[in-house]
């Protein structure tokens, strides 16, 4: 017997939902938002279905799960590389357009000894427009 892992997933209506919001919005939203928003098209389904189904995407390729360090992982389906900008104060997430530095491995390496250094994420942290409006009223 081989070692290669299988996994057999069946078509799901519910999963292809899942990917169509999550292409559908620039937010990078939690799974508890990905519940809210579908819950009333489909009665019967559980946070526990919306993070199996996340997993499943992720694993396919389909979305990027993006943690950081807290209880709750967002989602997208942007799946190139791409840095992200931070709101310290309401914590939404934004994509920044600024091209992905390849060299940055690179020079990563080359400083890292015999760490291996597969792939870096760059997160800038700051205050997003309606969060500085704010403080300045």
């Amino acid at each position: 017997m081989n070692n290669l892992k299988y996994q057999i997933t069946r078509h799901s209506v519910q999963r292809d939902r899942i990917l169509e919001l999550l292409r559908s919005t620039d937010r990078h939203p939690t799974a508890d938002w990905l519940y809210d928003k579908l819950k009333s098209d489909f009665p019967r389904l559980s946070l526990g279905t919306i993070y199996r189904n996340l997993a499943i995407l992720h694993e396919q390729g389909l979305i990027r799960k993006i943690s950081f360090g807290s209880a709750f992982d967002r989602f997208e389906a942007r799946v190139d590389h791409h840095y992200h900008l931070v709101c310290e104060e309401c914590g939404r997430i934004m994509d920044l357009a600024i091209p992905f530095d390849e060299e940055l491995n690179k020079k990563a390496n080359a400083s890292a000894g015999t760490f291996q250094v597969r792939h870096h994420r760059l997160e800038f942290y700051g205050l997003c427009e309606n969060c500085r409006s704010q403080k300045d009223k």
